[in-house]
């Protein structure tokens, strides 16, 4: 999951698809990552963690860190919350087959559409419904992938 600054979005995204997992007793490895850096070591903002928690998840072992190179070895899967940071995460690919492990989370949802995930942080009422959006494409990630 990664998005720029990995305390808003891709931090629910990993709650939620954590969630689901072990709900449907998956052996999944997931996990958040950004793409700027700038908040690395940070827990997730407050308002993320709040909204996970008034779901039932909690969020609060999780700390931001930088989407590296190395990411592309360890991870099946890299889910993008927008399309600036997809072309972020395929400038560092060194393959197409490292290529093709990057989608855009809501085309699990909405094939095709590729939708972007909001970035909340400028608007405290926007976690709510990113909260809902996750949750309908971690639905689909499940379906399609367990």
């Amino acid at each position: 999951m990664v998005c720029l600054g990995n305390i808003c979005r891709s931090p629910l995204a990993e709650g939620i698809l954590k969630n689901k997992a072990i709900s449907n007793n998956l052996d999944w490895e997931v996990d958040s990552a950004g793409t700027s850096g700038y908040h690395n070591g940070e827990l997730p903002d407050p308002r993320s963690i709040n909204v996970a928690k008034h779901h039932g998840i909690d969020i609060m072992d999780q700390r931001s860190r930088l989407f590296v190179k190395e990411d592309f070895d360890r991870f099946d899967l890299i889910l993008a919350m927008d399309s600036s940071n997809y072309q972020n995460i395929l400038r560092l690919a060194a393959s197409d087959v490292q290529k093709e492990k990057v989608k855009l989370i809501m085309n699990y949802e909405r094939p095709g559409y590729n939708q972007a995930v909001p970035d909340p942080y400028w608007n405290s009422d926007g976690f709510e419904g990113v909260y809902q959006m996750l949750d309908r494409a971690c639905d689909k990630i499940i379906e399609q992938h367990s």
